[in-house]
């Protein structure tokens, strides 16, 4: 075969080639830009809040429900919002009347890629930070609820089983604190939630 044979042949080889090398590297990525598209994390969570500290002289540990919208914005990113109601009492007045316990923040989340753990079995750990609010309201009196500000640091992780997540997650509150009772000037204090919940992801998710 002469030179300039060769050269035509390896010049239809070289365009037979490459569509299927682009065609194969555009059908690769294709799942991962999906895996990075933004989507929408709905949650109710149930836990506890376990008063530390100081805070364990005002108020009794809680049952906490609470409901939690997040926005995973990237691969490792997710912004998480949250509402906790706590029913907890005033154990610093001698009847320890009922007291609603509100939180509402805003906070983001940094997340690490799944990784099987075992048999069928996923883990994806985060840590997060946020903001917000907490008010404190008392059930059956007639009193003005109490506003302070808040502020968290969470750890935790997300159990998979096919389509099941498990999230469970521990956060460390400080938070202002006025008396409940009689006023008073606003004090640091700290407390600790975890919370679980179990959600259905769509398949793929």
């Amino acid at each position: 075969m002469s030179t300039r044979s060769l050269l035509a042949a390896a010049a239809l080889g070289g365009t037979l080639v490459a569509p299927r090398q682009l065609s194969a590297q555009t059908s690769d990525s294709v799942p991962e830009t999906r895996g990075h598209r933004s989507s929408w994390e709905f949650l109710v969570p149930g836990g506890a809040v376990v008063p530390t500290g100081a805070q364990r002289a005002a108020l009794g540990r809680a049952n906490l429900t609470a409901v939690q919208l997040s926005r995973v914005v990237g691969p490792a990113l997710a912004v998480t919002a949250t509402v906790g109601w706590a029913r907890s009492r005033d154990v610093a007045s001698a009847d320890a009347p009922k007291v609603d316990v509100f939180t509402y923040d805003l906070g983001a989340e940094a997340r690490a890629p799944r990784v099987a753990v075992g048999r069928g079995l996923t883990l994806a750990p985060f840590a997060g930070v946020g903001a917000g609010a907490r008010s404190y309201d008392y059930r059956s009196l007639d009193l003005d609820a109490t506003h302070v500000v808040a502020a968290y640091g969470a750890v935790g992780g997300e159990l998979g089983l096919r389509r099941l997540r498990l999230r469970l997650e521990a956060r460390d509150y400080l938070t202002g604190f006025r008396p409940l009772r009689g006023g008073g000037t606003t004090t640091a204090r700290n407390d600790v939630v975890v919370m679980a919940g179990l959600r259905y992801v769509r398949r793929g998710g």
